[in-house]
């Protein structure tokens, strides 16, 4: 029989593979066992079963052909360096057939691999390396010898000099010996650093119907520092930040210019320039909440977003009333400063819970600082007034605030997370204009993921709240936090745990704490079930001292993966505290809880 053979030989046995048929052609992968699931997924013939139809001849014998290469090469990523391979066509070599007189109908494929022993690494150089990069780990003698790791430690050796200004730092000669007898794969890579540079000009391309001058403002680009590809990435999610544009892309020059700079050149695309979305949200207390949103992403040419939007919540719920907010917000990226957005926010807002009615009008103007992709911070000042009416009667009041908020996002994936966390604080001074008195209203919201094997994600959030200067009776009534239902503790009634000041007399509380815990579970594709437990404390006092009440819902649910995040249905029940209910709640949105 003929055998194509790679370089390096070595012979070990073989054990019988799996065949997986499917209509008139067999696939058979006879290798050890531990191989047979990784070849089978790398060869093109493999691949013809899942196609649909039936493969011609001469596909089957092209992929065939083609497998003697990318065999190898997966061979050699996991350490084998001296394989024996043969592929045989209804038990002809494929190597030897030719696909221009192809037979008419091919029924078997045998794929016999004897990957020979694996190779650690001997002696491996990547040098020189840049002052501050460590030699890579993965390519230290006695590690499996593999062509990725070598390849990801060149990489790795390349970006040191990178980051270092050497944006042309390439290989520049490199020497790979397999030593048969001790089974060891020595590489000696020399590289050429190149000479350090500047940024020089950034050119821009593409059709964009943002000014060049607001483009070249947003991207803030540093002509003359030292290059540093962290700076590219730097100004390319400055444009994308935007929601401007659908693409924002930047390629080096292919040399340098005499005087020691490298330019760049910027792909620009837009994005359309309107959008409009739609959400629902249902729980059996708290109604149906419906949501609509108008965006312009570039309602001034200069790369200026307006939005526009609105919601409807306690339809049909058991929350006492209709909820509305209508708001129009409209941001300006590089304000007075490259990495500084500007914010002008005029907002209406109806809330009709059991144990409060607000209406309240704001107009508010701030600032956001992106200090880095996952850390932002803003402040502003804004004018709120309010017509609120509770168990202490009607209390309006008119305000100066001074909003701050810091907010660090280090989720792997925001719609779905598994892994990072999430922490968001704010502190929003206020002074009395009328109707109340000087104070701080302030709020934390941690949220952290585990992953714990492959289907397990543990989910915790803690909550914090707390209103400090006026007292009770005098603070704004819809500043005070109430807890219950979702958002805070499923299972227990719409805000339905307060502060009870004397019989029939039940208003926030100036503290609030809560704590959620879920376990979600993979069983699937795109199924996932999850086990939760929340608990929610509210107290007369600014800062927790236990003279509050605490509550607690317990409950499960399923989630359905899709593109916009998962679908999410929970049922929750009560479980301890004041005014709990009996039976049942369900909960029904669009993405996690939290």
């Amino acid at each position: 029989m003929y055998r194509k053979t790679c370089r390096f030989l070595a012979v070990c046995g073989a054990s019988l593979g799996l065949s997986v048929p499917s209509w008139a052609l067999d696939v058979v992968v006879r290798a050890p066992d531990a191989l047979t699931d990784d070849l089978r997924a790398a060869s093109l013939t493999a691949g013809l079963l899942d196609e649909e139809g039936s493969a011609r001849s001469i596909d089957v014998i092209s992929a065939a052909q083609a497998d003697y290469a990318r065999l190898i090469a997966l061979l050699y990523d996991k350490g084998y360096f001296g394989p024996t391979i043969s592929i045989t066509v209804d038990g002809q070599e494929a190597a030897g057939l030719s696909p221009v007189s192809a037979p008419q109908s091919v029924d078997t494929v045998i794929m016999t691999v004897d990957p020979g022993r694996v190779f650690t690494f001997g002696t491996v150089n990547v040098r020189p390396l840049a002052p501050g990069t460590a030699p890579a780990p993965q390519v230290q003698r006695g590690q499996t010898a593999s062509v990725s790791a070598l390849r990801d430690a060149t990489g790795a050796g390349i970006d040191g000099w990178r980051h270092e200004g050497h944006a042309k730092a390439a290989v520049e000669s490199q020497q790979i010996t397999a030593n048969h007898p001790a089974r060891q794969l020595d590489a000696d890579v020399r590289l050429d650093p190149g000479p350090r540079l500047r940024l020089g000009r950034l050119t821009l391309e593409g059709e964009s119907a943002v000014r060049e001058k607001r483009i070249r403002e947003i991207a803030g680009w540093p002509s003359g520092e030292v290059f540093d590809p962290d700076t590219l990435d730097k100004v390319e999610t400055r444009l994308r930040r935007t929601g401007t544009f659908a693409s924002a892309t930047l390629a080096e020059a292919e040399t340098a210019n005499p005087d020691g700079t490298l330019d760049v050149t910027g792909q620009i695309t837009d994005q359309l320039p309107r959008r409009y979305s739609f959400g629902a949200e249902y729980g059996t207390l708290d109604g149906l909440s419906v949501s609509a949103l108008w965006l312009h992403r570039n309602i001034f040419g200069g790369a200026e977003r307006l939005q526009i939007e609105g919601e409807v919540s306690g339809v049909g719920g058991d929350t006492d009333g209709i909820d509305f907010r209508l708001g129009a917000q409209l941001s300006r990226p590089a304000t007075w400063r490259t990495d500084l957005e500007a914010v002008l926010l005029a907002e209406i807002e109806q809330r009709d819970d059991p144990n409060l009615f607000a209406r309240t009008a704001r107009l508010e103007f701030s600032t956001v600082y992106f200090a880095s992709e996952d850390r932002e911070y803003s402040y502003g000042i804004g004018l709120q007034r309010a017509e609120t009416r509770d168990d202490l009667g009607e209390r309006d009041y008119t305000i100066l605030t001074f909003p701050f908020r810091a907010k660090f996002d280090r989720r792997d994936d925001p719609l779905n997370p598994t892994g990072g966390y999430y922490a968001e604080a704010s502190v929003r001074p206020f002074l009395n204009i009328e109707g109340t008195s000087e104070g701080v209203l302030s709020t934390i919201d941690v949220r952290t993921y585990r992953k714990l094997g492959d289907r397990v994600v543990l989910a915790v959030r803690g909550l914090l709240g707390s209103v400090a200067g006026p007292s009770i009776e005098e603070a704004p009534a819809d500043f005070l936090f109430f807890s219950g239902s979702s958002g805070t503790v499923r299972g227990q009634d719409y805000q339905s745990l307060g502060v009870d000041l004397s019989p029939g007399v039940t208003i926030g509380g100036r503290s609030f704490a809560g704590i959620s815990g879920e376990m979600r579970i993979k069983t699937g594709e795109k199924f996932s079930v999850v086990g939760f437990y929340d608990a929610g404390y509210v107290g007369p006092e600014s800062f927790i001292d236990g003279s509050g009440e605490w509550h607690t819902g317990f409950g499960a649910g399923i989630r359905y993966d899709t593109g916009i995040g998962p679908i999410r249905l929970d049922v929750a029940l009560p479980g301890s505290g004041p005014g709990d209910s009996s039976g049942l709640e369900f909960y029904i949105g669009i993405g996690q809880a939290f």
